[in-house]
């Protein structure tokens, strides 16, 4: 593959998780692109599930995130108030 693709972190809402970790976009492509690019599945690395309380449950190197649970994906570096990041 010719066209080498950037790591974005991302913050990805479910009913029941907050996933924290990486994707991989191409240069100039929003997080919008990806997931209506994506199959079923698409890959998130280095990431991290915590449950609604805040409870961290799961560390990962990689993980697949079914695009269908999703409610709510943003960039972290995006994210001024809550999601349950830590801000700068």
């Amino acid at each position: 593959m010719d066209t080498e693709s950037t790591t974005t972190r991302v913050v990805i809402l479910t009913a029941h998780y907050r996933i924290v970790g990486n994707i991989g976009l191409l240069p100039g492509a929003r997080v919008t692109d990806y997931l209506t690019e994506s199959k079923e599945f698409f890959a998130v690395t280095d990431g991290e599930v915590w449950d609604l309380n805040g409870r961290k449950i799961a560390a990962c190197s990689f993980m697949d995130v079914n695009r269908d649970h999703i409610e709510v994906i943003m960039p972290e570096n995006a994210v001024k108030a809550g999601a349950g990041v830590a801000l700068a």
